[in-house]
């Protein structure tokens, strides 16, 4: 694309026909719009940036009007490039003709976006550039030959890639000689480009709050806790409320400890972060797809906190409400997309949106068939917690040991927990992985 922008003539020669439009999609803070003016610098040529919610007004036909100017203005300085971003806010699949209402001012600007681009010469030399983070809610006129027929994909970064974004926002920054930055890489599956650069900053931040000239290895830990734990609270638990934490989150370190395929634990906390009194840390990998097993394990898991409390209070709280979120939002996936149900087998139920039936304001599954969904759900539940729940029953004296050493010191690292672990059951310090 930048090849022929920066020399229309040789691909014209040979009657090659260049798309018009290229559609960017990936999870948010990837660099689309990065990439869109990366484009646009390398070919040296006009860059018209916009977002789509600009177009769309109370007053119908103004943002049809504002399609039309800007496309008049990029074909005047062709060879150029126009970036629209978050491109669903007016390419939202139409209703269909079933149904009752619409938007009339969305619909109008996308159908000019259309026309417009159906208007491009064989000679004119402007490329449309898309960025959206719901590529699978466009309207399919717009991703037919002829307008956004290519598709880019802006995943998230993987190990080298994280390692290298974090390599070029620290190259900013006064950096330490112990700062550690392949082990932050290796820490950070499902960061983007802009929450590493964030961690980046929080760190500098960090430093220079305290006085430091340079970022040390504290002051990245500190930032990446930050980022995905939330900023620490300032105030004293009771007693009570320590015990019954410390509970929680050790049981939840132990049932990921000796269960095999679970996430390695990191380290575990009672120090009050965000809105959680406190926190079970792992070191995930990149997973690009996930087995079974570890569904199943990751299940258990996220129920072991609650089964913790059974186990040793007699009575669970309030405190899994996220947990039990997470584990039903899994198990659902489970059986509805991943054909993991046991019943049910091989089936994919169709995503809210995304049948003619929910758009008509219809259920997308019969009746008998979502309820047979939600008993494998549950039967999926309950199966992960009767594994949480046996396998603290069975190492309940490591239990009680991490419980105490986390009232006593808050915050646990992994090696720590191999000690205490080691010292309850009498055994070597090792992983039981």
């Amino acid at each position: 694309m930048v090849d022929y922008l920066r020399s229309p003539e040789r691909y014209r020669k040979v009657g090659a026909r260049i798309p018009h439009g290229v559609l960017l999609s990936g999870p948010p803070g990837t660099g689309k719009t990065l990439m869109a003016r990366a484009v646009a610098g390398e070919a040296k040529v006009p860059f018209f940036s916009v977002a789509a919610t600009e177009f769309v007004e109370m007053f119908v036909g103004v943002g049809a009007a504002r399609i039309r100017d800007l496309f008049e203005r990029a074909k005047k300085v062709a060879p150029s490039i126009i970036f629209v971003d978050e491109i669903d806010a007016i390419g939202r699949q139409r209703s269909s003709n079933l149904s009752v209402g619409g938007n009339d001012e969305r619909e109008q600007t996308l159908n000019q976006m259309l026309v417009e681009m159906d208007g491009f010469e064989a000679n004119e030399s402007v490329i449309v550039i898309a960025a959206t983070n719901r590529p699978d809610i466009l309207d399919a006129a717009l991703l037919r030959p002829g307008r956004f027929d290519r598709r880019v994909e802006a995943a998230l970064p993987d190990r080298n890639g994280r390692l290298a974004i974090l390599k070029l926002h620290a190259s900013k920054v006064a950096m330490g000689p112990d700062v550690d930055l392949e082990g932050l890489a290796r820490r950070t599956p499902g960061f983007s480009g802009a929450d590493l650069a964030n961690v980046i900053n929080e760190a500098a931040l960090g430093a220079a709050r305290d006085g430091r000239d340079k970022v040390t290895q504290r002051d990245l830990e500190a930032a990446y806790d930050k980022a995905i734990l939330g900023a620490r609270r300032r105030f004293a638990l009771t007693d009570q409320d320590k015990q019954r934490v410390a509970v929680h989150e050790g049981s939840h370190a132990l049932v990921a400890y000796f269960l095999p395929g679970a996430d390695p634990l990191e380290k575990v906390t009672i120090v009050p972060r965000g809105r959680a009194l406190g926190v079970t840390q792992f070191s995930e990998d990149d997973c690009f797809n996930i087995p079974e097993h570890y569904v199943r394990a990751r299940l258990a898991v996220a129920l072991g906190g609650r089964a913790g409390e059974l186990v040793t209070l007699a009575e669970v709280s309030s405190g899994a409400e996220n947990d039990l979120e997470v584990a039903t939002n899994y198990a659902r996936r489970m059986v509805e997309r991943w054909g993991m149900g046991e019943k049910l087998g091989p089936v994919s139920f169709p995503r809210d949106g995304a049948s003619p039936a929910s758009q008509l304001g219809f259920p997308s599954t019969s009746p008998a068939l979502a309820e047979e969904a939600d008993h494998e759900v549950q039967r999926i539940l309950k199966e992960a917690e009767k594994t949480a729940l046996e396998t603290l029953t069975k190492h309940r004296a490591a239990l009680d040991a991490l419980a105490k050493a986390l009232v006593e010191r808050e915050t646990v690292e992994k090696s720590d927990v191999d000690m205490i672990v080691a010292e309850a059951e009498r055994a070597p310090t090792t992983s039981a992985r």
